[in-house]
């Protein structure tokens, strides 16, 4: 299904302010179809090119670039976007956005943008075999009028309204005035928070002096929780909320202000265990402010475990930091053994196990940075690599190099991953390159991500994906087998232009350790693959394939 971005780019003539302004009435417009127990189809007139010529108005359209005289004929309509109510039964249960009409098919959008007001006159429709009640409420942005939101009531289940129904009716009232006088969405207003509070969780209508004049149960609930057990209506809403929050610390001097109905804000109060969130919506009709609606909800569940689950971040932070220093102890102390040591192949063995146990505290350093189990492996690579370098030998001082990005990995690729660029690079330098000039390149890439990373094969056309891979570039091995890439995977080669390979050399019966331990790591642990293979020009390319949703297969 087309995007509302999409729908207005390509069929009309609205600007991208005008766009932001949408998206923002959009963004909140749930709360108009709860109060209104109606369902909200959002019109925008088209531009002429995007009607055939038998299918324009008479007279055609006088629009011009950057919004149309309400005035002129607009060619037709298209529908950008739809809201159903939660409240109550729907009148349209298709989908109807991306639907385009002309002009006279629907009588009342088109006297709504005319006349530039909200239209209610007409009898209920019978179209779909049941009653609907249909309204038009023209979207207006300062002086100019973006489209038309049709407001249809679906009349089936219609009984005598309660006062909660009324209460709801006289506000969603209140605000299509505000739509229709460009108020609602407010201007400058900041981001709602996420889970915003919804007209069945809890709500209150204030008077201009902030007053309660109704409480849903819920929102008396809520405060009967937060300690005020009397009825709410007539009591000052800013007022008896400080005084159940008064923890005799300093409180925000905008908590009353907001809550009084003055300003447009969510905030969150606290009282005896009791976490609730409230969010206040000033009612402005014809330049007076007559009160406010104010939904509350009550979060005291999420935000334990909002708290909970930060101290277990907090927790599995610190434990990283405690075995990264335990690790560089032990590496300190495997230092001062080889210190000791007079034997030079103990020596040299205790300084390689200093290096893996060092390329393992560099991921645990890192993770105890980060809130989560991923992992920018670049930096920890450039470690690795400059760690590499410094144990070369003086004469030579060969400095690695890196080209392409190894991106974000979770720590149980991360781990072994490091720990093998460390045994290839320590076995380049120590074999390949020794005592001699040259060079020694790490490269990186992934494969299989093109739709996520924005690479070729996942280009969408109105909603659809052509399938993930199709024109992504090949790894090296695949090039020459032909076989299809298999999910995401990085593949990583470490390349020198040194002596190169022996000629019995076989990487199943090597007496190496290094090379052992990276064959366990890669193709054991990680289920990868591992190939060395001489260099075009002279010397090695070892070339390491991990799949990254290895983790995911496993369970």
């Amino acid at each position: 299904m087309p995007t509302l971005t999409d729908l207005v780019r390509d069929h009309t003539d609205l600007t991208e302010t005008d766009l932001e302004w949408l998206h923002a009435l959009v963004s909140d417009w749930q709360l108009l179809a709860d109060l209104s127990f109606a369902d909200l189809l959002l019109w925008v007139p088209l531009r002429s090119a995007d009607v055939l010529p038998a299918e324009a108005a008479p007279g055609g359209a006088r629009g011009r670039r950057g919004g149309m005289d309400t005035g002129a004929t607009v060619p037709g309509w298209v529908a950008i976007a739809q809201m159903r109510p939660t409240t109550g039964p729907t009148a349209y249960s298709a989908d109807l956005v991306g639907k385009v009409v002309r002009t006279g098919r629907r009588g009342l959008i088109d006297v709504a943008w005319r006349e530039r007001r909200i239209v209610r006159e007409g009898d209920p429709e019978w179209g779909s075999g049941i009653p609907v009640r249909e309204e038009s409420i023209p979207v207006r942005r300062g002086a100019k009028i973006l489209g038309v939101i049709q407001r249809s009531t679906n009349l089936s289940s219609a009984r005598t309204p309660s006062r909660l129904e009324l209460t709801y009716l006289q506000s969603a009232s209140d605000l299509a005035t505000m739509i229709a006088e460009g108020r609602f969405p407010v201007p400058g207003e900041e981001p709602n928070m996420v889970r915003s509070p919804r007209v069945g969780d809890g709500l209150m209508r204030l008077d201009r002096s902030g007053k309660v004049t109704y409480a849903s149960p819920n929102a008396q609930s809520a405060y009967r929780r937060l300690g005020f057990p009397a009825d709410l209506v007539g009591e000052a809403l800013g007022q008896i909320t400080a005084d159940l929050c008064d923890t005799g610390e300093p409180m925000e001097e905008a908590l009353s202000v907001v809550l009084s109905g003055r300003a447009p804000r969510e905030v969150e109060v606290e009282s005896r265990g009791s976490i609730m969130q409230l969010r206040t919506i000033p009612l402005v009709v014809g330049g007076t402010r007559i009160g406010a609606i104010v939904l509350c909800r009550d979060v005291t569940e999420l935000r334990w475990r909002d708290r909970e689950l930060m101290t277990k971040d907090a927790t599995i932070r610190e434990i990283h930091h405690r075995v990264k220093n335990n690790l560089q102890t032990v590496a300190a102390l495997l230092r001062l053994q080889a210190r000791r040591l007079r034997i030079p192949e103990g020596r040299a063995a205790l300084d390689e196990a200093v290096r893996r146990v060092g390329s393992i505290a560099i991921v645990h350093e890192t993770l105890s940075h980060t809130p989560d189990e991923l992992i920018d492996f670049d930096d920890i690579a450039d470690r690795v690599i400059t760690m590499a370098g410094e144990v070369s030998t003086p004469e030579t001082k060969i400095a690695p190099k890196r080209s392409g990005s190894f991106g974000v990995l979770p720590a149980e690729v991360a781990t072994p991953l490091a720990m093998a660029l460390t045994e290839l690079l320590q076995n380049a330098l120590e074999h390949g390159l020794a005592n001699r000039f040259g060079t020694l390149e790490v490269v990186a890439r992934r494969y299989g991500e093109g739709e996520e990373r924005g690479e070729p094969g996942g280009v969408a056309v109105w909603g659809e994906w052509s399938a993930p891979g199709a024109d992504e570039p090949r790894a090296p091995h695949e090039e020459e087998s032909g076989e299809a890439p298999s999910g995401p995977r990085l593949v990583t080669t470490v390349a020198d232009d040194g002596v190169g390979l022996p000629a019995d050399f076989d990487v199943e019966s090597t007496t190496s350790l290094g090379l052992q331990i990276v064959r366990t790591l890669i193709v054991g642990e990680l289920g990868g693959r591992l190939e060395f293979r001489a260099r075009p020009g002279g010397g090695t390319e070892v070339v390491v394939d991990v799949p990254l949703d290895h983790g995911q297969r496993r369970f």
